[in-house]
């Protein structure tokens, strides 16, 4: 999944997903230098789009949006060695590889697509904590697809789920009895309290410009385990929203349910997300089912209209003026209170150079019928335009660039938030965000904003390439009043509390969070991290968790990788370097083990050897080596069971 609106700039880094699953999603970066002015989205085409949508749709649609030569493309990965790795993986230190298929081979001019797993969500029985249900966008059928895994022992040992999303049954596609789907995506995961389990699945048709089908459907469906822990689920999956319309793309939804025994919504499960429109608007909406996920509500609008949003970039503003959103996350309280947190772009700026935007939460009593208006939880200052810094690469997008000379990390991210309730302190809100701008990044260090790039809408900023300058932080905003004022709503960034208070966390990258609060009301937040090792300079990355004290004043953090994961080269560029890593990661904590799950990047990819699979040359295995010198891996779903320090 997610960037930050400017004045009709093209934000292309949701677009992504959009098309390809909205965040997590098919690998919308296909090639360089592919032309985009026939590739369409689930929806929507691209060139519809405006340029705030652009930058907002999430990053698996994104992927065929950006060029489709990838099909027939010269192979990217060269420099081959033979190699008896079967792709099956297992294990790296503590660190448990989560999906359970080996390595398919596929082509080098098609890294990625028969391959890969990211944008992943992660979920606990409340009643029985070593039951755990994961999921992420899956490509080892040749496009994103939604697929999990399920541990009945804490996570030690995981098992593969297929989740029946082939077909639908829904009546908004002319009547038919079957409606097909060429992809999903953007999935997320939740239990009840009665033991059942939830997947929510997005699904969408590519239309003209990738495959011969016209067809531009999009829809939302939940489907649910009972009995068995997600080993299987309920066939066809429930509708929570349908859409056939062509002049509209469904993107980025994220699902919840209420597992708070005795609360007055007690396993009512709610999902949210953002429609792009043809009149350039992205609000964000959400709809709920009373009945364990049988039935879904019509939908109900989350962002409207506030005085925080004052600049609606010409978009139509039917539903108020909040009209451009995108990385909606919905929680619950012990109280059954209803939270939806998301990034809102329509912030008036103080001058030339200001570039930041705003997180806004809504809040709903009476289980997601209705909606206060949006309140600020935060200020915040995206990731910088990706191209500006990284030698011309993944124009369009904001990615994380390494510090010094090096340009390959241009995978693209964009900052969003998340957030949670303590179980303890009802009335406590609390929400992480990332920031590029923060306590440890500031003028003072040589990092400044200097606006936005027209040509792309994203941010500009001094000492992007500087070590000790710019980085990016994980950042807390609180509400000790039930979500009605939060410490980020007059508080600058620059002084605003950081999870990150390790001292090698002072001057290197933290992103992609998620938060998360134990029983006992200690709150865990895993992310990316680049403070071990050479990471900041060869745009490797790690793992952390970071746990506080009960006051939520005091933040230790541990390592959570057994070794740092390179660069990703999965959906590379001309030169290799991986256009498309995911948007977000999951994290669940019940009692005081954490469970966080990310994409890791430590395995190889396999191909088939150069001159085998000919007549008298059996087929054999090879590793790359991609143009620029990376070696050429793969993206697995990890996690580790970690006490929250």
């Amino acid at each position: 999944m997610r960037f930050s609106l400017r004045s009709k700039v093209s934000i292309v880094f949701s677009l992504v997903a959009i098309v390809a699953l909205v965040g997590g999603f098919l690998f919308m970066f296909v090639g360089a230098g592919a032309s985009t002015s026939t590739a369409k989205a689930a929806g929507l085409s691209y060139d519809q789009l405006n340029k705030i949508q652009k930058r907002l749709v999430s990053g698996i649609v994104d992927l065929d949006y950006h060029g489709n030569n990838a099909m027939t493309a010269k192979p990217h990965v060269g420099g081959f060695s033979h190699t008896t790795d079967d792709g099956c993986s297992l294990k790296r230190g503590n660190n448990v590889k989560v999906n359970q298929n080996c390595l398919n081979i596929t082509d080098s001019n098609l890294q990625g697509r028969g391959q890969a797993q990211n944008e992943t969500s992660i979920a606990q029985d409340p009643n029985h904590p070593n039951h755990i249900l994961a999921s992420y966008n899956d490509y080892r059928r040749g496009d994103g697809n939604c697929y999990g895994s399920f541990s009945l022992d804490g996570g030690q040992n995981w098992a593969d789920t297929t989740i029946p999303m082939g077909f639908t049954r829904g009546t908004n596609f002319g009547g038919v009895a079957r409606q097909y789907w060429q992809a999903g995506g953007d999935t997320a995961v939740a239990w009840d309290t009665k033991g059942n389990a939830y997947f929510q699945c997005m699904v969408f048709m590519r239309g003209p410009g990738v495959t011969n089908n016209p067809d531009l459907s999009s829809a939302f469906y939940v489907f649910r385990s009972t009995g068995n822990n997600g080993a299987s689920w309920n066939f066809p999956g429930r509708p929570v929203f349908e859409n056939s319309n062509p002049a509209v793309l469904e993107d980025k939804p994220y699902m919840t349910v209420d597992d708070h025994v005795g609360g007055p919504f007690q396993d009512r499960v709610y999902v949210t997300w953002t429609e792009f429109a043809a009149d350039g608007s992205a609000y964000i909406w959400e709809s709920h089912s009373n009945d364990y996920g049988e039935h879904f509500s019509p939908r109900v609008l989350v962002s409207g209209n506030s005085s925080l949003c004052v600049n609606t970039f010409g978009a139509g503003t039917p539903n108020g003026t909040c009209n451009e959103n995108q990385f909606s996350q919905p929680f619950t309280g012990p109280d059954g209170a209803l939270y939806v947190v998301f990034d809102n772009f329509n912030n008036a700026l103080s001058s030339p150079n200001d570039n930041h935007n705003q997180i806004l939460l809504v809040k709903s009593t009476d289980g997601g019928v209705t909606f206060s208006a949006p309140v600020k939880v935060s200020d915040y200052y995206d990731l910088p335009d990706c191209a500006t810094y990284q030698n011309g690469q993944d124009g369009g997008r904001a990615c994380v660039p390494e510090k010094g000379s090096n340009t390959n990390s241009v995978f693209r991210a964009t900052n969003y938030a998340s957030g949670a309730v303590n179980p303890m302190k009802p009335s406590q809100v609390v929400v992480t965000l990332g920031s590029y701008i923060n306590v440890h990044s500031n003028e003072s260090n040589g990092c400044a904003p200097v606006g936005i790039n027209p040509a792309t809408g994203n941010n500009l900023y001094t000492g992007v390439k500087t070590p000790g300058a710019c980085n990016n932080d994980i950042l807390l905003s609180v509400s000790n009043d039930g979500g009605t004022t939060f410490t980020g709503t007059t508080t600058d960034p620059r002084n605003l509390a950081s999870v990150n208070q390790d001292s090698g966390q002072a001057t290197t990258d933290q992103w992609w969070q998620w938060a998360a609060f134990t029983k006992s009301g200690k709150l865990a937040v895993s992310y990316f991290d680049r403070q071990y090792g050479n990471d900041e300079t060869t745009g490797a990355s790690d793992i952390s968790l970071s746990g506080s004290n009960k006051t939520l004043s005091d933040f230790n953090s541990v390592r959570v990788t057994s070794s740092s994961m390179p660069v990703p080269t999965q959906f590379p560029d001309a030169q290799g370097n991986s256009l498309f890593y995911g948007d977000y990661t999951g994290l669940s904590v019940v009692d005081n083990t954490a469970h966080p799950l990310w994409m890791d990047t430590r395995d190889e990819d396999l191909f088939l050897c150069p001159g085998t699979g000919v007549p008298g040359v059996p087929p054999a295995t090879c590793t790359g080596v991609e143009p620029d010198g990376l070696q050429a891996n793969d993206q697995n779903a990890y996690t580790n069971a970690v006490g929250v320090p």
